[in-house]
């Protein structure tokens, strides 16, 4: 699915730049908007707080685990004793709290993914109207998602580099943080739609 959706990409590459070709001069990048995120201020906040989320749910999850072991242990410990009554009821409980522990994980899961996006989505937003911007003042006629390239130059990262610096970030070495320029922090995060992945 993924080469179709490369051959795709790559076929829409070449109608575009010959009809470019006709008209007036094509110039093509590509960026990695994973890459810009990361190398984004706002990224590591947006990371902490969703593992201070997750931690949370976690430790809520342990209580109900900790809480079902306890109850199934007391149920092993007793069934040989229990009247049938006793027994259908405590094994209901065991069930329902399954359940329970279950449909819990499925919720934290979906309000880490919705936390996630919602955190994200301003991001991106100020990561497309850079790029938009970029490409515009550096005459480029088309950009595409690193992930969609079937072939390019090794040092081809540098329109991802022009968007660094747009945003006023320096892309950080290995193992250190970036740096944000005063200017950049100030500039508004802007409203246009977010980074389309092909």
């Amino acid at each position: 699915m993924n080469k179709l959706k490369s051959l795709l990409v790559a076929a829409f590459l070449l109608v575009s730049v010959a009809s470019f070709a006709q008209t007036g001069t094509v110039k093509i990048g590509y960026t990695n908007a994973n890459y810009i995120i990361s190398q984004l201020p706002e990224s590591r906040q947006i990371e902490s707080d969703l593992k201070a989320a997750s931690s949370q749910f976690e430790k809520e999850l342990q209580n109900k685990y900790k809480d079902y072991e306890a109850k199934a242990k007391a149920y092993q410990a007793g069934v040989s004793t229990m009247t049938d009554v006793i027994k259908a009821d405590r094994e209901k409980e065991l069930m329902n709290l399954r359940t329970q522990i279950e449909e819990f994980q499925r919720n934290a899961d979906a309000s880490l993914q919705k936390k996630e996006q919602t955190a994200l989505e301003p991001v991106m937003n100020k990561i497309q109207k850079a790029i938009d911007e970029t490409a515009k003042e550096n005459g480029y006629t088309h950009i595409f998602t690193a992930e969609a390239l079937l072939y390019g130059p090794e040092d081809g990262n540098n329109f991802t580099d022009l968007v660094l610096k747009k945003l006023g970030v320096t892309p950080a070495p290995k193992g250190a943080a970036p740096t944000t320029s005063p200017a950049a922090s100030s500039k508004p995060a802007g409203t246009t739609a977010p980074v389309k992945k092909k």
